[in-house]
Formats: C-alpha cells, structure tokens, sequence
C-alpha cells in the first residue's frame, strides 16, 4: 500500500497527530509541523470540521470549544505547503461531508476516525475520491470493521477503482488503560488481508513500540509541543518532540530487527556455511578395497566435503585408496 510516494511495504509511516493541540493558533501548527518533521514522523495530521456540522446545537459548550480550535480551510491549504516544504505526508481527518471534498485536493489519502467508521454517507463520499483510506476502527468489532470495508471495495469495484484501505488498531479512550490497549488485536485486523496499523491513545511509547512488533505498518501518535501546554485532554497522552523523536528511532531500529518475513540465511551468515556445517569422513584409519560400513564412518567440520544426508553414496561401497581417520569421504574415491 502506497500513501502518495511513501511505500507501506517498505517503511512504517508514523504519523504525527497534532489534531486540535494547535488549540485554533495558524502559527503554533505551521511550527508543531517543524517539529514532527525534525522529530522523523513521516506525516502530519489534522483535524478538518465545521462545527455546527459535527456536534449538536444544543452541545454548546462543545461548539464553542471546536469554534476556537477550528482552522479555516485557507490555513489548511498553507499548511498543505508547510508540510510540503518540510517534506512531510499532510493528512487531515475529515468530520463532514463538505470537508472531504475540500480536503481532496490536498491530502495524499483519507483518514476516517473512530467516531466515523459507520458514517456511511461521507465514506461513501471518500471512496468515490478513489483515494487510498486510513480507517481508525475503534467502537466496533471485527465484523463490524468487515462491513465498512466491504462497503468502501463495493464502490471501489463498481467504479474500477484500484485502491487500499488501512486499517488502525484504536481504542477510543482518552487515555487509553495498559489493560484496554487489547493490541493482540492488530493479529486479529490481520485476517482481513488488508494493511493494518495502530493508533495509539496510551499515556507513553510503550504500546505504540509494541504496535510496531506486532506489525503495525502505520503508527498514528498524538503529537504536542508540550504535554502541559494547556487542559485540554489530548496533551497529556501526546508525545512531545523528545518522545516523538525518540519513538522514531525505535520504530527504525525494531524494524531492522525484524527483518523481513521470510526464512533464509542472511548475507554475512552464508559465509559462515563451510565453517559450521559437516562433512562425512572416515571414523577410522580405512584400508584400500575395505568395504564402507555406517561404523566407519563420522561427521565434522568443514562442511565443504559430502553433507550428512548423503551417507548412501558411500554405504556399501568399496575403496580406491586408503583414507586416514578424518579423511573426507568422495564418491570419487569409491568403486
């Protein structure tokens, strides 16, 4: 799965998700993207939202908090270069319909949240973009998370879209318990042959370091320029620049650690082949036309003679030569 020109199958995307902890200020953003980008995450990631659109009327207190954190869709676009500029995937989730089509011309795919996995209408809308999706799949179970992805690859298939959808881990708690991370679940996501990922709510790295073990190709982490930057929630269960820097590296450290799916000896380990492997030889001092019995014969190294396995083509057999003990055994010695 590709997320513009970054290859899923190759690298882990860690996207920084500075949500709404720019808490509605254009400039703290533009320099929250900075520092995602120094920090090493390979995307950004908003929120996009009108707010009358999202939550009830009656919910003032609700409205008037998304109010003072909406970005207009002006900035939206600036920050589309910022990130740009700081050569960071821009993503942004989308909370209506009007949004999705605002964000189409600039995001590389679709993030749907947790909240959203079962607002069909607008993933309807965001499948027809024929954009790759990133779909949270908190508050549902796993045939719940089938359903939703069975009804984007319907519109996929009827409008010969060739597309993937990524699906993300996510416990919709803020912040998310040690003993309701439940991320042997990705195992689980893994059964839809779809990529899977996490998004990670849990006060720390450790879940999300796990994540990657367990094979999360996207790691979605909040991100904040300081956990006690405000009281709003969000901040405290955030990485900081120090932290997000950090994960990082362990995130590319883990993954050459895992290496690939796939049993071969490795490069430098094929060199070590002839020193450790054995070769059958003689177990004794063996004369000329005596006959090989499994009594004279033994296995050491090197291993660049006849492997152990291929003890048939010298049983029975009668010698050319004499052989002293530990003499390579060849069928070329051999009547």
């Amino acid at each position: 799965m590709k997320i513009g020109d970054f290859d899923l199958n190759k690298d882990i995307l860690i996207i920084a998700e500075i949500g709404n902890n720019h808490e509605g200020s254009y400039a703290l953003a533009e320099e929250m993207i900075g520092l995602a980008a120094q920090a090493g995450a390979g995307a950004v990631k908003f929120q996009t939202f009108i707010p009358e659109r999202t939550v009830s009327s009656r919910q003032k207190e609700s409205i008037e908090q998304l109010k003072r954190f909406q970005l207009t869709y002006n900035e939206f676009e600036k920050l589309s270069q910022v990130a740009k500029n700081e050569n960071v995937i821009f993503l942004s989730t989308p909370f209506d319909i009007e949004s999705v089509k605002f964000l189409e011309t600039l995001v590389p795919a679709y993030k749907i949240a947790s909240g959203d996995n079962n607002f069909f209408p607008m993933i309807d809308v965001i499948a027809h973009t024929g954009k790759p999706i990133i779909m949270s799949v908190g508050l549902i179970d796993f045939t719940g998370v089938k359903n939703t992805i069975d009804f984007i690859k319907n519109i996929w298939n009827k409008n010969a879209i060739d597309q993937d959808v990524a699906v993300l881990h996510c416990v919709s708690l803020y912040p998310t318990p040690p003993d309701e991370a439940n991320l042997l679940a990705i195992e689980e996501l893994k059964r839809l042959n779809v990529t899977v990922g996490y998004s990670d709510h849990t006060v720390g790295n450790e879940a999300a370091v796990i994540s990657v073990v367990l094979g999360a190709r996207i790691v979605e982490k909040h991100f904040t320029i300081d956990k006690n930057y405000s009281d709003f929630r969000d901040h405290q269960l955030s990485a900081d620049p120090k932290e997000m820097a950090w994960f990082v590296q362990q995130t590319k450290r883990i993954s050459t650690i895992l290496g690939k799916e796939e049993i071969v000896p490795q490069d430098r380990e094929k060199d070590l082949v002839k020193s450790l492997r054995r070769s059958i030889v003689a177990s004794r001092d063996l004369q000329e036309k005596e006959v090989i019995g499994w009594g004279d014969i033994t296995w050491i190294r090197p291993g660049n003679g006849l492997p152990p396995g291929k003890e048939n083509l010298v049983l029975g057999k009668q010698l050319k030569k004499p052989l002293k003990m530990g003499d390579q055994l060849n069928p070329d010695d051999l009547f």
